[in-house]
């Protein structure tokens, strides 16, 4: 796969109307945008030439908004990805960003702060993919656990366990501020990067997940402690 083009879009979204909405938007700010029309189409042109940041609408033709993303975060977890949808229920933004969405605009929206919300992801993405932060990427061992992430693989006890993008930047925060009390507003701020997220449980929820993923007994964590009434800790 080719090098990500900063100042290219990737608009995913059958609507024409919305299609021309976009892409008056973001040329109008010097922005190049390639549009596809369903979710196997969009998959495709991601591939083919990674975009800056990707548009992505919920429901699609072909592929569903929900595998698109899931397939791009697998593939590009840093990429920026904002979803697009009618639909405002709490419970559809907190799967969403779960499987790595950047951000949730709700249809209809203001083309100002969508415009807003796309390049706030990419100042993130950016941020994250510094020489600093790619330091942090080096291999590290706790337990019976081995975690790459710049490959973003992880071994428990020698075997591989499936993890997802969200999860792999989760663990990361963690291992980076080993032994600092984390608070649940702190890890999304800094793991989600959306100021305004649903629901503090989302942590919680990963977390859970995490655990049962990486510690020998999840009811009683070595590794992901929790901190009473304070939010979370890592011990190596």
């Amino acid at each position: 796969m080719v090098g990500s083009v900063p100042d290219r879009i990737l608009v995913i979204e059958d609507d024409v109307r919305i299609q021309k909405a976009l892409v008056r938007l973001f040329e109008s700010h010097n922005y190049t945008v390639e549009v596809a029309s369903d979710g196997q189409k969009g998959v495709e042109a991601f591939e083919a030439s990674m975009p800056g940041a990707v548009i992505l609408d919920l429901k699609l033709p072909k592929m569903s908004g929900r595998e698109v993303c899931r397939t791009i975060k697998e593939k590009a977890p840093l990429l920026p990805v904002v979803m697009l949808s009618a639909v405002s229920d709490v419970t559809d933004k907190v799967i969403l960003l779960e499987l790595g969405a950047d951000d949730y605009v709700t249809k209809p929206f203001s083309p100002r702060e969508l415009l807003a919300r796309v390049e706030a992801a990419i100042r993130r993405s950016h941020r994250h993919s510094t020489p600093a932060q790619a330091a942090g990427d080096a291999p590290c061992r706790f337990g019976d656990i081995s975690a790459d992430f710049a490959k973003m693989e992880l071994l428990k006890s020698g075997q591989p366990v499936p993890m997802t993008a969200q999860e792999f930047k989760l663990l990361k925060f963690f291992v980076q501020n080993a032994g600092r009390v984390l608070s649940r507003e702190e890890l999304l701020n800094e793991v989600w990067g959306y100021e305004n997220y649903p629901s503090t449980r989302t942590v919680d929820n990963q977390l859970l997940k995490l655990r049962q993923k990486l510690e020998s007994d999840p009811a009683n964590p070595v590794h992901l402690r929790t901190v009473h009434r304070a939010g979370y800790k890592f011990v190596p």
